[in-house]
């Protein structure tokens, strides 16, 4: 499944959130790492998911840009 991570630039790290995965967040020193992190967190969240007979989330957000 392919799920939108939101990634934002704090004052001294990046954080990395998933909005159809309530819960699944990191925080990493670089975009890189929270891309990393994120990715890993988000295996870890689904296969806790799975492992609890929860439902798992459909991907259902999506990202566009808005010019002002």
């Amino acid at each position: 499944m392919k799920y939108v991570a939101i990634v934002e630039e704090g004052a001294s790290s990046f954080g990395a959130y998933v909005p159809d995965l309530p819960g699944c967040a990191v925080v990493g020193e670089t975009r890189e790492e929270a891309l990393q992190l994120i990715r890993e967190a988000m295996e870890l969240h689904i296969s806790s998911m799975r492992e609890q007979r929860d439902p798992v989330p459909e991907p259902a957000s999506s990202t566009d840009y808005v010019q002002v």
